[in-house]
């Protein structure tokens, strides 16, 4: 592993001094420009001094402290721009979720919710529609210009176990404040299965930026005349529509001819254990979705769950990652993702790979809401990494879902006809 690099350098036009940094001398800067100002491109060759942190400088921060764990880290939680959290070796159910806003730590209010406590170092249920508040294995303790946010992984998006992470002193959910110092906590809720869980088990990922880190319209037009950001089925670049980030679209009418577009999951099914890979027959949890049964739009139901993918083939490059805005009201009453968050690298891979559809997972609020094939769904938020991460998403790292399609998790069973349509 190595150090954090020196980022002290500035531009002669920069009047900022640096700021100490605890990081075993290392200086760490919060510089107030951005890497890719939208007014003024960045200098070819500038020191890039703001984004988010990439898989080296992720290790850099644990081999000096700024991240530790109760039990050793596994080198496989590293991922190209954040890093797995794993729960620890007990959960507590509680009557409610809640922030400890003020001077009030988790510990503190959790005392006065507490209903259960469950042991983790074996197995354990989580029940559909209970909250549950864990202590995580890692802790933090963050130089002062560097914050974090954290969203679910995919796998547990796709399973709809609503999970959000919790610091001391939180005003929000999934937000670790500049310079944090302390523990970790996820908030699970099982919305639509029951599901195992145990110590060790990896639910959501946290990544840390400094500075001003998402890029406007002018900069993500930019980049796709550089790097293509969508393709079509024939692996063909596609003018991408960037309005507030790049828009995705609903697909209902399948790829290649394939009649399952989507599936929605039904209300009482066996419980999961996280754990099994591809293990589970996909018919017993989900009613697939038919392309040649929807013939005026569909109507998602409050209360029910979908999955389903984007028209848009998305490729992420190397030196960025990207982040699904998870709910617009000016495009409808739904919220279309819980695991937002796309890797250096997705979709990406020159000649072989040519952009990987965005999975969708749907759930309408309050009130019935009709969707059309083609109709804009979300928006792709882009952000630049400090530096291009030593690792890249994709089947090298072992990941999941590169190339997909339309995916269930990788708890379901691949191959299955209801999969292929």
């Amino acid at each position: 592993m190595r150090r954090l690099p020196d980022l002290s350098a500035k531009r002669e036009s920069e009047s900022e001094e640096p700021s100490p940094s605890p990081l075993g001398g290392q200086v760490l800067t919060a510089l107030n420009y951005d890497l890719f100002p939208d007014i003024e491109p960045r200098p070819r060759g500038a020191l890039r001094t703001t984004g988010t942190f990439p898989s080296q400088m992720l290790e850099a921060l644990l081999e000096e402290g700024a991240i530790s764990a109760s039990k050793p880290f596994a080198e496989k939680q590293i991922q190209p721009s954040s890093f797995d959290l794993r729960l620890g070796p007990v959960a507590y159910r509680v009557q409610a979720s809640f922030l400890p806003v003020g001077r009030m730590k988790v510990e503190g209010k959790l005392q006065k919710l507490v209903m259960d406590e469950i042991d983790l170092t074996r197995a354990a249920l989580f029940e559909k529609g209970c909250v549950y508040l864990v202590p995580l294995l890692e802790q933090l303790r963050l130089p002062r210009d560097v914050y974090g946010k954290a969203n679910p992984r995919s796998t547990t998006g796709r399973l709809d176990i609503f999970t959000r992470l919790i610091t001391d002193y939180g005003m929000e959910f999934d937000r670790v404040i500049p310079g944090y110092t302390g523990k970790l906590y996820a908030e699970i809720v099982p919305r639509t299965f029951g599901v195992i869980l145990q110590e060790g088990i990896r639910l959501n990922q946290l990544r840390l930026i400094r500075g001003r880190h998402r890029q406007g319209d002018p900069t993500l037009s930019r980049l796709n005349e550089e790097e293509p950001l969508v393709y079509n089925d024939e692996g063909l670049p596609e003018k991408p529509t960037i309005e507030g980030g790049l828009r995705l679209s609903i697909d209902l009418k399948g790829r290649r001819g394939a009649d399952v577009v989507g599936y929605k999951a039904k209300k009482h099914a066996p419980a999961i254990d996280f754990k099994k890979v591809d293990y589970y027959d996909p018919l017993e949890f989900w009613d697939p979705v038919h392309a040649s049964r929807i013939a005026n739009g569909l109507v998602l139901n409050p209360g029910d769950f979908y999955i389903f993918a984007s028209k848009e083939r998305v490729s992420v490059p190397p030196h960025f990652a990207a982040e699904l805005v998870p709910f617009d009201a000016a495009i409808g009453e739904f919220r279309i993702h819980y695991a937002g968050f796309f890797d250096p690298g997705f979709g990406y891979g020159g000649d072989t790979v040519k952009g990987a559809a965005a999975v969708l997972e749907v759930r309408s609020h309050d009130i019935p809401f009709l969707v059309d094939d083609g109709q804009m769904v979300g928006r792709l938020v882009f952000e630049p990494l400090i530096e291009k991460p030593d690792r890249i998403y994709g089947e090298k790292l072992g990941s999941s879902y590169q190339s997909q399609s339309l995916a269930l998790s990788k708890q379901f069973r691949r191959g299955e006809a209801v999969m292929t349509g």
